[in-house]
């Protein structure tokens, strides 16, 4: 296309994907625990909404093939079928862990039990008991063969595999411990694959006591394991909800919650018996979803995976990256009237927009990566980063460290929509907040008995943690004090168009 040709000053605009034939690449998902196999679940099922809203002849196409495998169940040795053919049995490319059965369970007798088979399943039946070391230690180590077993035969179904996205929560003992757990041995054994982490971090009024001690704990792991890490907190989607309801209830004029739709799971405005947690996992299902659409549809700018890391982390622990969505209510789960395109950049910016309690513009910007989905031009990716700019404090030498990717297909139910990713040090008020509720307990020594019981587990691995958090957290602090520093832009010569 000649529009590729157009001087975009210094913006780093992702190059086109060349498709060769057999150059297709593949990710999988890891979920892990609880909460991240309840948010995986509404990641495939919206997943597959999305593609059968595109894929009307029933084929299966690359888009397809990025996530899901097509399996022929009429061969003996049911074996994947090729690009090109009919659609036969779709097969999610997960992996399913948690040490209780109930969650994964539900989801085998659930609408998804097709896409999903037991060589994917990893349970036990006792749980890890709300403790990091239980699950970090004693179910990482009598399971590490199987896990390790599962996440070969995974990939091995993958012709080139990209990507593997972790799912899982920071408070609760399997999905902190064993999560980790899993990220080093994803490490350890696919060394050159990246790996993206969503991870759930609690609320202050978290019910799980010892949850600041299993998201320390965590946090150590993610900062040294991890490619990437998208945090997001319970409170933010707890507030993100609240206002859908709102709207529900005529909040303002236009704004019609419909039923069925995603964020409630299908029972319209949330009802007594409706669980809160529903509503919470769907706004994570579609942060994956447009994350992932470049690598599930075709686009003028499609952005590979591995350039999220690659652009956006510079020092390699910095890699926490604050996810801002728009709009809130993707896959039509709101009649509200669309938003125009200017303003859609301008909510990604805005704290009200953000899966975390920050306010990026009163902190300091080291890279921002924007996906855009539907029916946006070039053009309009440069006068609104243009425009936008300004207000934005980035690093001194990276003034303009802008990732940006388009991808055609909109979001089912709306024209257009925006994901950002801000590696900002906006972040560190949420390790500070999480550092000072473990403070609290670790002084008292309060239920570390706990876990000093577990076989492997030392006192040294509380105080390591806390050092390595405090780390973190200076090494924000010390670019926030650059911020004073910076100076705007000298004038340049504009470029005739």
């Amino acid at each position: 296309m000649s529009i590729l040709g157009t001087n975009f000053n210094s913006y780093d605009l992702a190059e086109p994907t060349v498709c060769v034939a057999g150059a297709m690449t593949q990710s999988v998902v890891v979920q892990v625990g609880q909460c991240g196999n309840q948010v995986g679940c509404r990641f495939w099922d919206l997943a597959l909404r999305e593609h059968a809203h595109v894929n009307k002849r029933g084929l299966y196409d690359e888009a397809l093939s990025s996530f899901f495998r097509n399996v022929d169940s009429r061969k003996s040795n049911s074996g994947a079928c090729c690009v090109g053919g009919r659609i036969q049995r779709l097969k999610a490319r997960a992996v399913l862990i948690d040490m209780e059965e109930g969650v994964v369970n539900g989801i085998l007798q659930g609408p998804l039990r097709e896409v999903f088979d037991s060589a994917q399943l990893l349970t036990d039946v006792s749980g890890s008991g709300n403790n990091w070391a239980v699950a970090h230690l004693t179910y990482g180590s009598a399971y590490r063969e199987s896990i390790v077993n599962t996440l070969r035969k995974t990939a091995e179904h993958c012709d080139c595999l990209q990507c593997f996205f972790l799912i899982h929560s920071m408070g609760g003992g399997t999905g902190s411990g064993l999560g980790t757990r899993v990220l080093s041995l994803l490490e350890e054994e696919f060394p050159d694959v990246c790996r993206i982490v969503t991870a759930m971090y609690p609320s202050a009024e978290d019910d799980v006591i010892t949850s600041p001690y299993n998201s320390v704990l965590a946090m150590r792991e993610l900062t040294e394991h991890a490619d990437c890490v998208l945090p997001v907190e319970n409170q933010s989607l707890v507030d993100i909800v609240n206002k859908i309801s709102l709207m529900s209830h005529g909040a303002k004029p236009g704004c019609v919650l419909k039923k069925d739709c995603t964020v409630t799971s299908g029972h319209g405005s949330l009802s007594p018996t409706e669980k809160p947690f529903d509503a919470m996992n769907n706004i994570v299902a579609n942060l994956l979803l447009n994350m992932t659409s470049s690598a599930r549809f075709e686009g003028s700018l499609n952005m590979d995976l591995n350039e999220i890391a690659m652009n956006l982390v510079p020092f390699p622990r910095l890699h926490y990256l604050v996810p801002s969505l728009t709009p809130l209510y993707t896959l039509a789960d709101v009649n509200i009237p669309t938003r125009r395109l200017d303003q859609m950049f301008s909510d990604a910016f805005s704290k009200d927009h953000q899966l975390i309690r920050a306010d990026p513009k009163h902190s300091l910007y080291l890279a921002c990566a924007l996906m855009v989905r539907g029916n946006v031009q070039v053009s309009d990716l440069r006068r609104n980063i243009e425009r936008l700019r300004p207000s934005l404090p980035f690093v001194s030498w990276n003034q303009e460290g802008w990732k940006t990717g388009l991808c055609s297909v909109p979001p089912v139910g709306h024209s257009h929509s925006l994901l950002a990713l801000a590696n900002n040090t906006c972040v560190k008020p949420t390790f500070m907040e999480l550092r000072e509720r473990f403070t609290k307990l670790y002084r008292k020594k309060a239920h570390l008995h706990h876990y000093l019981h577990v076989d492997g587990m030392e006192q040294s691995i509380f105080s390591e943690a806390l050092s390595s958090l405090d780390a973190l957290i200076d090494e924000y602090h010390q670019l926030d004090a650059t911020k004073a520093r910076l100076t705007p832009d000298a004038p340049r010569l504009s470029i005739a168009r």
